[in-house]
């Protein structure tokens, strides 16, 4: 058995979490003291935004015409794919109702939440996918009021192929606002009077500490932090295609890590070998952030076998996993945790980012480990409830009455007696007194 680290990342995940950690925790506290007058102030310290806020329905209308029609086309064949797999996911759950026992009836609901606030990042990229992963799944869920926030440019307000996406998926209100004050003006209902119950969607490092911070007062889809991708290969894989995947998602930052597992030491040493010309035919500043993502985040492992594979890759519990080996069945059966998971050559993370209908908003920094990505159930409470008849109590009184008296705990117990005494006058219970 061998496992061998054969390229080291020089940083972790955890590297500068202190300060972000600071600097949000600041912010939030400011926009929650000062409201929507505090939050416009730093949208037009951090993003020279000084309009409104609220996008209205001619700036929507005027993005929609500027946009060629294959472009709109385009968006359309993405939110048509999310839209059909977020409706597969609310099929396969349900509500239901069972009889525990004679009398004892219980069962589940399922109920959206109210309102949803939609991040949708937009700064150095624009991320439509990202309008229409979060909106789409959180209207098929059954959200009543969901509210899409967006970074700004000066000249032009949130970008135009955002906006229509955020409108064909189905927003009520878009504001033109990005950063933690974006994320703040949800959480706290500034500029909408909606209060967001849940806050979703990917984002910075300041983004994601404010979500995380805010967490338990609202809820949030999961934690996340720099992207993420794993590419499991074996001696049968194109070792261009590996390296091709790998640098493509190395431009989303500096710090987002490349990891590839191979059980072959030859295909190992060759993507490495290749990493730079993958990288150097980006255009900058991708080239750029792409060789510094790969240089400090990029590890490459080869291990004997598939299990030591699997075992390597359950580990860094990987945001996106991509599997280009053979035997597929045998990885899908195997591998326990991902965000989402690409089998095969023919498929790829960019098409689950963009279009191919699974959500990209996806765990990461190991939360793999315990959490799947975003979903219909992120935006629905599964709820209990049951009911009993009179004779039902009989035995269930009794029950919760020793065991509420061996916890110590007499005022619980005295419910289920009171309950014993008026259905079943004249009976004599052990009721653990």
């Amino acid at each position: 058995m061998t496992i061998e680290i054969i390229k080291k990342a020089a940083k972790t995940s955890a590297t500068g979490e202190d300060d972000t950690a600071r600097i949000v925790n600041e912010m939030l506290q400011a926009i929650e003291a000062g409201g929507e007058a505090k939050a416009r102030e730093y949208a037009l310290k951090l993003d020279g935004w000084d309009k409104e806020i609220i996008v209205s329905r001619e700036e929507i209308d005027a993005a929609n015409a500027s946009l060629s029609q294959r472009a709109k086309d385009d968006i359309r064949f993405s939110h048509q794919r999310v839209q059909a797999f977020a409706e597969a996911q609310l099929a396969s759950m349900g509500e239901f109702e069972t009889e525990l026992s004679p009398g004892l009836f219980a069962g589940q609901r399922l109920i959206p939440v109210q309102t949803a606030g939609c991040y949708v990042p937009g700064g150095r990229y624009a991320h439509i996918a990202s309008a229409i992963m979060s909106i789409t799944t959180a209207k098929v869920a059954g959200v009543d009021h969901v509210i899409a926030c967006s970074p700004t440019h000066p000249d032009r307000g949130v970008h135009p192929a955002i906006l229509y996406a955020a409108d064909l998926a189905g927003a009520d209100t878009i504001l033109s606002m990005g950063g933690v004050q974006g994320i703040a003006a949800m959480a706290f209902g500034l500029f909408t009077g909606h209060e967001a119950d849940i806050l979703v969607g990917p984002g910075n490092r300041f983004v994601a500490e404010a979500k995380r911070i805010l967490f338990g007062r609202v809820g949030i889809d999961l934690f996340a932090g720099p992207t993420e991708i794993l590419v499991i290969a074996d001696e049968n894989a194109d070792p261009e295609i590996v390296a091709s995947d790998l640098a493509g998602q190395a431009e989303h930052g500096l710090d987002s890590p490349a990891w590839l597992v191979s059980t072959s030491a030859e295909l190992a040493q060759k993507t490495i070998e290749l990493m730079p010309k993958y990288i150097e035919r980006l255009a900058e500043p991708n080239r750029s952030t792409a060789e510094a993502a790969w240089r400090d985040y990029g590890e490459v492992v080869v291990v004997d076998t598939r299990e030591e594979a699997v075992e390597v890759s359950d580990q860094y519990a990987p945001e996106h996993l991509e599997v280009q080996c053979d035997d597929l069945d045998w990885w899908l059966k195997n591998l326990s945790n991902y965000g989402s998971l690409f089998l095969g050559e023919e498929t790829t993370v960019a098409y689950g980012d963009k279009c191919s209908g699974t959500n990209h908003i996806l765990p990461t920094k190991g939360a793999a480990r315990y959490t799947g990505g975003l979903s219909v159930s992120k935006f629905i409470k599964v709820l209990t409830w049951q009911r009993m008849t009179e004779e039902s109590n009989r035995d269930v009184g009794a029950v919760t009455a020793r065991i509420s008296r061996s916890e110590g705990m007499e005022g619980h117990a005295r419910t289920g007696d009171d309950r014993l005494y008026k259905y079943f006058p004249g009976e004599d219970f052990d009721l653990g007194i």
